[in-house]
């Protein structure tokens, strides 16, 4: 303290302790500091408004520029003016022209003006070195033409003196670049550099034109005295090389100019031309601009990639183009890579050439936007680059892209596309968002509940107007899936309707069916007037308003559509309808004795009451039988139950939230019945709620089946016991229902949309099916404590390609297998090998597991041809032939009659690209597909669930009656069919099969499973009904063993009775493939009980013995009323939410009923 005291300077005597306080005696110190002070010089003033600044210099060049043009008319109109053949002859001539007095006035003025800016901008130019601005060209042409005209003001008999002023052109030009220089520099505009080339060009062909023709008029005055006429026809035909010889030079002088001329041609232009023909080479690849004027005057949408793919532009190209009312839209790829060459040839077909530009630049710099003419764009396309080996950084440059449109043109409506679930929450600013795993794993799960979920979403969301294969489909099943496949979702008002106008004020349920019935239109949905959300199928409750926008499924939309009463009826005429199948079949089902129709939420059974009809019910029971009829051998149609026009229900209500006990008892009385050993006390109490712990933000929140605590991590591996559980592998947990095993590399976000539709609440329990997840990379914990809540989910870590790994996941109970593909696959050094090691790992499972029901996805929908490959396959071939002549023709889906994809055995994410693309004219599709899909879940919207059709089922007979029975007994609205048929086979390739197989089969016997129960008569399992086609017809069966045995002792001997030697080498030859056949079934399933022993589980579980590959399955969406259903048939449903409250009965039949419909 003492040396700080030491250190503080004592205050003047003068300042007073006021000043102190005040702090006045501080003021003296203070000094103002002022900043470019050298702008404040007058050079620097001058400087600035002469050049520096961009508006103002322009003023200047431009008025030079007007000077310089100005110049060279005066010229042009001395020589007009000017008569050689008046007074001086010979070389006088070429020094001396007569120049009126105001003429040379205007001369002078206009170049003193020049001559006083010249030296004013070489003041302001100079810096240090004068020599470097008097030697500069501009400067010396300005003397020779400016300087003369000053020396004649005082020296008055040089007025007549000849001076070049046409040289001013060459200085306009100048003045003409650095002007367009300040133009682009005050409008901010860029990437111009083909314009200026351009304007170079020409500006040097006619400076270098205007020379000549002046040069050689003034030159032959003293020869041939031509005109300015002349000179002009002179210089165009020897600079176009003709040369006619008309008009030559004549004297020395002139020719001389015309060989420098030629020379400084010859050395300027091809310069000139290099240069444009680099930069059109440069723009050729960045793709140049977009007008601003058509821009104005067109509308586009801009589509912003970091990598483009041919089949990306493709698919794009075609569901925009689809829509009438978007082909007069320009479409605007902003890509940040150079085009490659198959985008290069698909630009230039005349189709898309002048209705695409291609811009290569990035859509983070505002100057490619400007480009791109964003802020006037109808709609940006931002989609992710799903073939980036960095899914997470593919999706960070999305997130980008879409912030920087966004600040960019914030009223330009974004469509964006985004990887990973957990990076949407970035984006959600975004008009329309599609998450590619959130929605890629929900329609894997319903894949293993719905059958073919996947591709019923794609053809719904791919605009087709059902010509695919018109010409060369030569099945049944192929005409009527193709005419079935035109079907989309459309969406009218009530009020400005024919389809629904009608029934205003009348159920949803009555509306959906009469429509149905009229038109063939099916109602799915609404949406209020004053609510943006979609109910699917809102029930019975809902009464249709004039305002209401209705959803409905069919092939055009209502305005393109024309009614002709009676015309389908007379078309088809009964029973001769295109769905329709042989009359004998339908004869003996129709007597079956029926005692219910079973209807599905889900996988739930619920017998339905016709309430009008009390004869139908026997003994009180909860069934549905046939009334007797007299004459049993009189066949007629049953009456069914008219839909109430007001909300009013036939069938039973019951609470899907309370303890159903009947439903969810197991056989042994236990609840659930799930888990045996110390862990059932625990899974034993279920409960329905929101899952506590979301593995992203942005989830939807879904009412689920849950635990009511959480299982232990260690409980959760499924292959591995614990102190918890003794259980190590799926046999001794004793599933009652199959399992669903998921292949996938690591535990992603994704995986978490695959589990909640599975588990959602309106499912039962006791059809619940347990999901094994068969990871390659152990997953992280959060993910454990997201999955650990709901019941019956256990992971593996295993590989797909390991049979070991799959033998401990349980494959052999298992009922499905979805396969994901791998992220790090999906980069390849050829494009559509990506997909090489799934699709062999698939085909070996096809051969190792023939009763598996495996879900693949793929990366590229082309290589869809190689699931289930056989080389001589008649059907795959016809299939493959048919597929070639759709891409000829330019299809949407050159895919769809691909025997994978129309059963759902195949999914390709990149089929999900057009839901995006054709939001852009139906807002509602991204909104109605999540709804399907489960991803959303409104109060009071259905779900998608499916119904199987049973023999007891068939007395329905047509689809229009089950639409009637559904509507007016529970409220569900089907929405299409999933049919399975037999594929007739070459008859020696089915017998020898079918023999051998099942000799096989009945020489091992196998321990019953509890998985093995039989199954719920509503049961959606996808495996076809083949499995169990040698139980439902011993006698084939018995024919078939016979035929084999006696194939067989026949091949040793001779061939008696033959007809020639021809027939013993067909016998020999179906003989060994017999045998080729048998022993390569029996190695595989030695391989495989083999292994499960080694493993130590038990085989009895394993039958390697059935081949589904005989069926084929494909899907008929909204067929015709009038269509038969068949044996095994799937019925997709929207089922309303079980939790919105129904209508008070007695106000329903106080408003009245419409009148009884039997169909």
């Amino acid at each position: 303290m003492v040396e700080l005291d030491k250190e503080v300077l004592p205050l003047p005597p003068r300042y007073r302790f006021r000043d102190l306080l005040l702090g006045d005696w501080q003021a003296d110190d203070r000094v103002q500091v002022e900043f470019y002070v050298n702008e404040n010089t007058f050079k620097e003033r001058l400087k600035l408004f002469f050049i520096k600044n961009q508006r103002s210099s322009l003023r200047v060049r431009l008025f030079n520029f007007s000077l310089k043009v100005l110049s060279c008319l005066l010229y042009i109109i001395r020589v007009l003016l000017d008569d050689p053949r008046e007074g001086r002859a010979g070389w006088s001539l070429i020094i001396w022209v007569n120049r009126p007095v105001p003429l040379w006035a205007l001369q002078v003025l206009v170049a003193f003006i020049s001559f006083l800016e010249t030296m004013l901008l070489v003041y302001l130019s100079y810096k240090g070195n004068v020599w470097e601005q008097v030697l500069r060209v501009p400067f010396i042409l300005e003397m020779i033409s400016a300087v003369p005209f000053v020396v004649t003001v005082f020296v008055p008999s040089l007025r007549n003196l000849f001076i070049p002023v046409f040289l001013n052109c060459w200085l306009a030009k100048h003045a003409l670049e650095n002007m367009i220089n300040d133009l682009h520099r005050a409008i901010q505009r860029t990437h111009s550099a083909m314009f200026n080339q351009v304007l170079i060009l020409v500006c040097t062909l006619v400076c270098l034109m205007f020379t000549c023709i002046c040069g050689i008029q003034h030159l032959e005055r003293a020869g041939n005295n031509l005109t300015l006429f002349d000179s002009l026809y002179f210089c165009v035909v020897t600079f176009s090389t003709v040369g006619f010889g008309d008009v030559t030079p004549r004297i020395w002088p002139s020719q001389l100019l015309v060989v420098i001329m030629i020379c400084v041609a010859l050395i300027v232009l091809p310069i000139q031309f290099e240069q444009l023909a680099f930069l059109w080479m440069e723009r050729q690849k960045s793709g140049g601009n977009y007008s601003r004027y058509r821009a104005q005057t067109e509308k586009h949408v801009v589509l912003c990639v970091s990598c483009l793919k041919i089949d990306l532009l493709m698919d794009f190209l075609n569901e925009f183009y689809a829509h009438p009312r978007l082909q007069d839209y320009y479409v605007v790829i902003l890509c940040p890579a150079e085009m490659d060459v198959q985008v290069r040839r698909v630009l230039h077909i005349p189709l898309w050439a002048q209705r695409v530009i291609y811009l290569q630049g990035s859509a983070l710099k505002d100057q490619d936007l400007m480009r791109a003419k964003m802020d006037d764009a109808e709609a940006c396309f931002i989609l992710s680059n799903r073939f980036e080996v960095d899914r997470i950084a593919a999706d960070h440059q999305t997130i980008l892209r879409a912030w920087a449109v966004k600040d960019f043109a914030p009223n330009c409506p974004l469509y964006v596309q985004i990887l990973k679930p957990e990076n949407k929450f970035h984006v959600k600013f975004a008009d329309h968002v599609v998450c590619e795993e959130e929605f890629k794993y929900a329609m894997l799960a319903l894949n293993c509940v719905c059958p073919a979920t996947s591709t019923l979403i794609t053809l719904l969301i791919h605009s087709s107007r059902g010509q695919e294969g018109v010409a060369s489909s030569t099945d049944q099943w192929q005409r009527t899936y193709r005419r079935c496949s035109a079907n989309e979702v459309h969406h009218i008002r009530l009020e400005e309707s024919k389809f629904f106008g009608e029934y205003q004020g009348k159920s949803f349920t009555f509306t959906s069916f009469h429509v149905q019935k009229k038109y063939g239109v099916c109602l799915i949905g609404v949406r209020r007037l004053d609510t943006a959300n979609i109910l699917l199928n809102p029930g019975p409750c809902h009464i249709m308003a004039a305002s209401d926008t209705c959803f409905y499924i069919n092939v055009s939309k209502e305005e393109n559509s024309a009614f002709v009463r009676g015309h389908r009826e007379s078309l088809r005429g009964p029973g001769k309808g295109a769905d329709s199948a042989p009359q004998n079949i339908y004869h003996g089902l129709t007597r079956l004795p029926v005692h219910s129709i079973i209807a599905s939420m889900g996988t739930v059974a619920i017998d339905l009451h016709d309430s009008s009809d009390s004869s139908a019910i026997v003994g009180g029971g909860n069934t549905l039988t046939l009334p007797a009829t007299a004459d049993s051998t009189q066949q007629r149609r049953h009456s069914i139950a008219p839909v109430l026009d007001l909300g009013e229900v036939n069938g039973p209500t019951f609470d899907l939230l309370g303890d159903q006990s009947d439903d969810e008892a197991g056989e042994d009385g236990e609840e659930g019945g799930i888990f045996k050993g110390d862990l059932l006390s625990l899974s034993a109490r279920w409960v329905k709620g929101y899952p506590l712990n979301s593995p992203y933000i942005g989830s939807s929140p879904t009412l689920c089946h849950l635990l009511q605590e959480k299982v232990p991590f260690c409980c959760l591996r499924l292959d591995k016991a614990c102190h918890h559980s003794p259980c190590e592998d799926a046999r001794s947990y004793g599933f009652k229902n199959k399992l669903i095993i998921v292949s996938a590399e690591s535990a992603g976000n994704g995986l978490y949309n695959f589990i909640v539709p599975l588990r959602a609440y309106y499912r039962p329990k006791k059809e619940l099916n347990p999901i094994v997840l068969l990871l390659e990379n152990s997953p992280e914990a959060d993910f454990l404590e997201a999955i650990c809540w709901f019941p019956m989910v256990f992971y593996t870590v295993g590989s797909i390609d390991n049979l070991d790994s799959l033998l401990r996941c349980g494959i052999t109970f298992a009922d499905t297998m979805v396969v994901v593909d791998k992220e790090s696959s999906m980069i390849a050094e050829e494009d559509y090998m990506a997909d090489a090691k799934t699709i062999v790992n698939v085909q070996t499972l096809f051969r190792l597991f023939p009763a598996l029901s495996i879900i693949t996805e793929l990366t590229h929908p082309a290589n869809m041809r190689f699931m289930q490959f056989k080389v001589k396959d008649h059907n795959s071939l016809a299939l493959s032939r048919l597929e070639k002549k759709e891409r000829e023709k330019g299809s949407n889906l050159v895919f769809m009659f691909r025997l994978p994809f129309a059963a759902g055995k195949v999914f390709s994410v990149s089929m999900l690209d057009t839901l995006l693309y054709q939001s852009f004219v139906k807002d509602y599709m991204i909104s109605i597909t999540r709804l399907f899909l489960g991803l959303d879940s409104t109060p009071g919207s259905g779900f998608l669930c499916a119904m199987k059709i049973t023999e007891e089922d068939l007395w329905i007979r047509t689809y229009g009656r089950l639409y009637q029975k559904l509507c007016s007994s529970t409220g569900d609205i089907p929405i299409g069919i999933y049919r399975t048929e037999s594929r007739a086979l070459p008859a020696s390739e089915s017998q020898v099969s079918i023999s051998v197989e099942d000799c096989e089969d009945t020489r091992e016997g196998h321990e019953p499973l509890l998985c093995r129960a039989a199954p719920h008569r509503n049961s959606t399992s996808s495996e076809p009904p083949t499995s169990s086609s040698s139980s439902d017809h011993p006698l084939l069966r018995r024919k078939s063993m016979q035929w084999a045995r006696r194939l067989s002792r026949k091949g040793g001997r001779g061939p008696t009775g033959a007809k020639g030697p021809g027939s013993a080498a067909e016998r020999i030859s179906q003989q060994r493939l017999t045998l080729f056949r048998r022993s390569e079934r029996q190695e595989l399933n030695s391989l495989v009980r083999t292994r499960m022993k080694h493993l130590g589980l038990s085989p009895s579980g394993y039958n390697g013995m059935t081949d589904q590959a005989n069926t084929l399955s494909y899907i008929l969406i909204n067929p015709f009323p009038d269509t038969r259903l068949e044996l095994h048939d799937i019925v997709y449903l929207i089922r309303p939410d079980p939790l919105s409250q129904m209508p008070n009965r007695s106000s329903a039949r106080n408003a009245g009923r419409s009148d009884s419909t039997h169909l």
